[in-house]
C-alpha cells in the first residue's frame, strides 16, 4: 500500500478518543504491519520516567523477550541516545544489534518527540534484507509525529 493512503488511517486512529493510548498505538501497529509488506514486527518502546531505559509497548509481530532495553544498547537503545533515525540495511552487520529472531534482517527505528524530548520510538523489522527507503523514513516521522501531537 502507498503511504500516502496510509496517512488518513493513522490520523483517523490516533484521534479516536473513544479508545486508550494502547489501544491507538496497538492499532497503529496492526494497520502498518498488515499493509507495508516488508513491516514483519511493528512495535513501540517508550522511556521508562527518568530511567535511562526503554520499556516494549504495544506491538505485532512475533513476541519478544527485550521488554526492557537499556539506552544505548542495541538499535532502540542507541535512537534512546542519539536522538535520530536508525536504519539498518542489514543487521548482520551491525555489533550493538540485539538480535529478536534469526529470520530478522533489517530494522528501522524513529524517535517520537514530545515538546523536544525524546519520548520513544517506532521500531520496525524486516526479514527482507534493505527494504528501508527515505519514503519509509518520512513515512514514519509522520506516525511518529502524530503519536506525539494527539497521544
Amino acid at each position: 500500500m502507498n503511504f500516502e493512503e496510509l496517512k488518513p488511517q493513522v490520523n483517523a486512529i490516533v484521534t479516536n478518543t473513544n479508545k486508550t493510548d494502547d489501544e491507538r498505538l496497538l492499532e497503529i501497529c496492526e494497520l502498518l504491519e498488515a499493509s507495508v509488506k516488508h513491516y514483519n514486527w511493528v512495535g513501540f518502546y517508550f522511556r521508562n520516567g527518568k530511567k535511562e531505559e526503554l520499556i516494549l509497548g504495544p506491538y505485532v509481530g512475533e513476541p519478544t523477550e527485550h521488554n526492557v532495553i537499556p539506552f544505548g544498547k542495541g538499535i532502540c537503545g542507541q535512537v534512546a541516545v542519539s536522538n535520530e533515525n536508525f536504519v539498518v540495511p542489514d543487521v548482520a552487520a551491525q555489533d550493538n544489534y540485539i538480535a529478536c529472531s534469526i529470520t530478522v534482517k533489517a530494522e528501522i527505528v524513529v524517535p517520537i518527540f514530545v515538546n523536544g524530548a525524546n519520548i520513544g520510538q517506532i521500531d520496525i523489522d524486516s526479514n527482507t534484507q534493505d527494504p528501508f527507503s527515505e519514503a519509509d523514513e518520512r513515512f514514519l516521522e509522520f506516525v511518529c509525529a502524530q503519536v506525539s501531537k494527539h497521544m
